[in-house]
């Protein structure tokens, strides 16, 4: 039987680079960009006066953009929270992409060159692309700082039974992980998710999103059962 190695930071075997966090955050910022000038000129076409008509354009994609954010933190929160973040997500998302395609529809009818002309269907469906690629750039750029940052622990160099296919060493096991969680909740005197994390990443180990509900659900259901016969 091998002694366990001191757990040590260890990167992910797909590590995302600097070039991929900035080809996220350019099409981001180009969807954002479009999306910006058309609803800015739709709140010309509503009247906001001034400089105002500025700030038009960040109320709504303001809120897609933040809305993917707020739905991953809360993914596990209780629904009624969630059903109010996916509301105030799908009317901003809603309202963006109409307001888009309006915009779009409204210029292709006046129209008058004889140069390529594209019809009101494909106009209106090419002009929600922004929206929809701002909402995505947002989220594929949490997803990957969220991975590319996941450690895991190092194993013996002999160990070669507890190994991963291609090298990479496990994360622990959820029996650790749920005793690490607990006596970390011991210690803080109260119990969440940011506590029993950070107590795993404080000793080295790696723990993913759904490994983390799980300890998670056995904790609760400890402290519930202790709360109940106390």
């Amino acid at each position: 039987m091998t002694t366990p190695a001191i757990p040590a930071h260890h990167r992910t075997a797909h590590q995302a680079t600097g070039w991929d966090r900035a080809a996220i955050l350019a099409l981001g910022a180009a969807a954002c960009a479009l999306s910006y000038d058309a609803l800015q000129q739709m709140a010309v076409a509503i009247h906001v006066r001034g400089f105002l008509t500025y700030l038009f354009p960040l109320v709504i994609d303001g809120f897609i953009a933040y809305g993917v954010r707020a739905l991953l933190v809360l993914r596990t929160a209780p629904f009624r929270a969630r059903l109010y973040v996916w509301t105030l997500f799908g009317t901003a998302t809603t309202a963006s992409i109409w307001a888009n395609a309006l915009h779009a529809l409204r210029l292709n009818q006046q129209v008058t060159s004889d140069g390529l002309y594209l019809g009101d269907a494909t106009v209106g469906v090419l002009s929600t692309i922004a929206p929809l690629a701002l909402a995505g750039a947002v989220h594929l750029h949490i997803l990957i700082t969220r991975e590319t940052t996941t450690e895991a622990p190092e194993q013996p160099a002999g160990d070669s039974e507890a190994k991963r296919r291609g090298g990479r060493p496990p994360d622990a096991s959820l029996e650790d992980l749920v005793e690490i969680g607990r006596a970390a909740a011991a210690e803080q005197g109260e119990l969440s998710r940011a506590i029993v994390k950070k107590a795993a990443r404080d000793q080295g180990l790696g723990m993913a999103g759904e490994r983390l509900t799980e300890v998670m659900k056995i904790l609760r259901a400890e402290a519930k059962a202790a709360s109940e016969t106390s």
